[in-house]
């Protein structure tokens, strides 16, 4: 098989380019991304001379290149590429309706005319909105999202499945609960926390951090998705997660505790517009129709996470300083 991978340069995109790669080593990935602030071919090093992997520098708005790159032999496409940070919506939505809808339409039609036999959108539970103290999203909930960004996925979403009912589109929308793992960009909560902690920073806790969300490790959501392009039934919706509740707070302290380091570093800040109170997932479906769970314990994710910003402090001072920036703009 011969994907293309949009946004294969960022967090989740990458850790799925190198997740495939080495799980089906007759395959080939192409990966198609215009490298913003959070895309970083670092993500990838290693990966250079492999002759299953080709890197496209481009934006998915560019119809003529997608077109381009479709010609030249693609069976299936996944889409990561997004602008994915709800504080970034905020003070300006316009990237966000640029890359996470007119992106996605301009894939949607490149590969409607190009026959590509499967295309995966990835989504985000944010789509749903808030959940109360109980119960869970699940693949039946209204779509009602509170930010720009998650109203941005909620739009994609949608034309998504307009492309599956007008055209007989043969697309399958996936939508995870909050990531972290490896290559993670340090404005997200677990990176920005940690690299912030080990540099003996604050840490800025929204309001009275007690929002709660469902936290899946990168590498299962990796494994979910290769399980919906293998196996998804087409014009689905498929909703990975964790099934790990965790309030910021409770996230907080645990990253403290591992780093030892003083609760002294935790700052309360004023609450961010539109603060969702708590996601929380069903993933029944996905795991009754394709076999598909999580595989891995929190306590044991976080320790490798943790450790992973340990042993790469030069990846993450790279980004905070914005060097890398310059090095991929030469």
């Amino acid at each position: 098989m011969r994907l293309l991978v949009t946004g294969g340069a960022g967090f989740i995109g990458s850790n799925f380019v190198r997740f495939y790669l080495e799980k089906n080593p007759a395959d080939c990935i192409v990966n198609l991304d215009k490298l913003t602030y959070a895309g970083n071919l670092e993500n990838l090093k290693g990966l250079e001379c492999d002759t299953r992997y080709q890197f496209i520098y481009g934006d998915i708005t560019d119809f003529d290149l997608v077109e381009n790159v479709l010609l030249n032999g693609i069976d299936a496409v996944i889409n990561f590429a997004a602008e994915s940070h709800v504080d970034r919506s905020i003070e300006d939505p316009s990237p966000f309706l640029n890359t996470n809808v007119i992106g996605t339409q301009s894939l949607l039609e490149s590969c409607r005319w190009n026959k590509v036999s499967r295309f995966i959108q990835v989504s985000t539970d944010e789509v749903y909105g808030s959940l109360g103290t109980t119960g869970y999203f699940t693949e039946e909930s209204p779509l009602r999202p509170n930010s720009p960004y998650a109203a941005s996925k909620a739009s994609a979403d949608l034309l998504v499945r307009a492309y599956c009912k007008t055209y007989h589109f043969p697309a399958i929308i996936t939508r995870c609960s909050n990531n972290y793992g490896p290559y993670q960009f340090p404005e997200k909560l677990i990176p920005l926390f940690v690299t912030n902690a080990l540099s003996d920073e604050s840490l800025p806790i929204y309001g009275d951090g007690m929002n709660v969300r469902d936290w899946l490790y990168v590498e299962d959501h990796c494994r979910a998705i290769d399980t919906v392009l293998k196996r998804g039934k087409e014009g689905e919706i498929y909703n990975i997660g964790g099934n790990i509740e965790k309030t910021n707070i409770e996230i907080t302290d645990k990253i403290l505790n591992v780093l030892n380091k003083p609760s002294t570093l935790k700052k309360f800040v004023k609450d961010r517009l539109g603060h969702d109170r708590r996601y929380a997932i069903d993933s029944a479906k996905i795991k009754r129709e394709l076999g598909w769970e999580p595989q891995y314990r929190f306590e044991e994710a976080i320790q490798k996470t943790i450790q992973w910003y340990i042993d790469n402090v030069g990846w993450w001072e790279r980004i905070k300083s914005g060097e890398y920036r310059r090095d991929q703009s030469r």
